[in-house]
C-alpha cells in the first residue's frame, strides 16, 4: 500500500521552521513552538496539519500581522527553480501560507506580498481565495500586473488561484455565478511561454464550461482563430470534459466526428476477476462506420467500487485515432489495480466503458477481490 502523503510531512517540519526563523529572529522561542505543534499533530491529516502549525506559530511571533509575516518572509529559503519534479519538498512552506490566509486578511498589503513570495517556492493557490473574496476589485486589479510577472509561478498563481472549483479548496461561488471578472486575466495568459501556466489557463477554462458550457465554446472558439499549437492544445485541453460529454460543439472545434459514426467491436477483458493489487488488460477495436474519414477521442471509464458498496466513476485519457472511412484500430490499455495515495480499492464489481468522441459503449466488468 502506497505512503500516506502525510507521513512525508512529519514531525520534523515544526522543527525545521523553528530553525528557520531562528535564524532570522533570535528571539523566537522554537521549543514552546515546536511543543504546541506537536500537540495531537500525530493525528491529523496532512493539510489539518499545515493549519496546526500556522496556529502554533501565532503566539511566538509579533502580535502585528505584517511585522509577523515580514520574518516568515525573511525566514524563506531559495525561490522555485523548475515547475515540476518537487516532489513533496515545496510543501515545507504550506503552514506559511496558512498563516497568512489565517491572520492576514485585515492586511492586504501586507499579505499579498507575502503571497507573492510564497507561491514562488510552494504556492498561493489556496491562501489567495479569502483575499479575493474579501477584497475583490483589489485582488482583481494586483492578478492583472501579475499576469505579466517575470516569474511563471506568479503568472500561474493568477489562473490557479481565481479557478472557481480549485481541488483540495473552498469553491469562489462568485466566479461561478459570473466567471466574466476572471476571463480578462485568462485572455493575458493564454499564449503564456510556460506550458506551467498555460495549464492551468486550461484548467481553469474547463472548471468554467462545468457551470457555463456555452461560454467556454464562446472563448474556445474565439481563440482557435490563428490559434499557434500551443494554445490550440491548451484549448484541447480546456474542452475535455466537454468533449467527454459529447458536446457537438466541441467535437467540431478539435476536429472530431460526431456520434453515431464509431463502433466498437472484439472487447476483451482479461482476467475477468483479480485481487487487489493485480491487474487487468482491456482491448477493444474502434471501427469507423462512416462513408468518410473520421478523428475518434477514445477514453474509457471505470466505475470503482467504494467502501459503501456504490462506485464511482473515473475517466482515463486512451487515444486520439484518425480512421479512414470503415477502417478499424485496436487499442489496449493495462489498469494497475495497486493501492495508491490518490484511490483506494475496494471489493466488488467493476464496469468498464469505452468513450468515443463522448459516445458510451459498453466494455464490459471485472470483480476485485481482496
Amino acid at each position: 500500500m502506497a505512503e500516506p502523503l502525510k507521513n512525508q510531512f512529519g514531525t520534523a517540519i515544526p522543527k525545521f521552521i523553528a530553525e528557520m526563523i531562528s535564524g532570522v529572529h533570535p528571539c523566537f522561542d522554537s521549543k514552546a513552538f515546536v511543543r504546541e505543534a506537536l500537540q495531537g499533530y500525530e493525528a491529523l491529516e496532512l493539510l489539518p496539519r499545515g493549519w496546526k502549525i500556522a496556529r502554533a506559530l501565532r503566539p511566538w511571533l509579533p502580535p502585528h500581522f505584517p511585522d509577523a509575516v515580514k520574518i516568515l518572509v525573511a525566514s524563506l529559503g531559495p525561490k522555485l527553480d523548475a515547475t515540476e519534479g518537487q516532489g513533496m519538498a515545496p510543501f515545507l512552506y504550506l503552514p506559511h501560507a496558512c498563516f497568512v490566509a489565517e491572520f492576514g486578511l485585515d492586511h492586504f498589503e501586507a499579505a499579498m506580498a507575502a503571497q507573492y513570495e510564497i507561491t514562488q517556492r510552494f504556492t498561493a493557490e489556496f491562501s489567495i481565495r479569502p483575499f479575493i473574496e474579501k477584497y475583490p476589485e483589489a485582488s482583481l486589479a494586483r492578478l492583472r500586473v501579475w499576469a505579466t510577472d517575470p516569474s511563471e509561478h506568479v503568472r500561474r498563481l493568477v489562473s490557479e488561484g481565481t479557478r472557481p472549483r480549485l481541488p483540495w479548496a473552498s469553491r469562489l461561488r462568485v466566479f461561478e455565478k459570473d466567471p466574466t471578472p476572471v476571463i480578462e486575466l485568462l485572455e493575458l495568459l493564454k499564449d503564456d511561454p510556460e506550458p506551467y501556466v498555460r495549464r492551468s489557463v486550461a484548467n481553469h477554462l474547463n472548471d468554467i464550461g462545468k457551470d457555463h458550457p456555452r461560454l467556454l465554446i464562446d472563448i474556445a472558439t474565439r481563440w482557435m482563430k490563428d490559434a499557434p499549437e500551443p494554445r490550440r492544445k491548451l484549448i484541447r485541453h480546456a474542452l475535455r470534459s466537454a468533449i467527454k460529454r459529447g458536446d457537438p460543439a466541441a467535437l467540431k472545434l478539435i476536429g472530431a466526428g460526431t456520434r453515431g459514426q464509431a463502433k466498437i467491436r472484439n472487447v476483451v477483458v482479461s482476467p475477468r476477476r483479480t485481487r487487489i493489487g493485480g491487474e487487468i488488460k482491456l482491448a477493444f477495436e474502434v471501427h469507423n462506420a462512416s462513408k468518410q474519414a473520421q478523428t475518434f477521442l477514445v477514453d474509457f471509464r471505470i466505475f470503482y467500487c467504494k467502501a459503501n458498496g456504490k462506485s464511482r466513476p473515473k475517466v482515463f485519457k486512451l487515444k486520439t485515432v484518425e480512421l479512414a472511412p470503415r477502417a478499424s484500430v485496436r487499442l489496449s490499455k493495462t489498469i494497475s489495480l495497486k493501492e495508491m495515495t490518490t484511490r483506494k480499492h475496494h471489493p466488488g464489481l467493476h464496469r468498464v466503458e469505452a468513450l468515443v468522441n463522448g459516445e458510451t459503449f459498453i466494455v464490459g466488468e471485472f470483480r476485485l477481490t481482496r
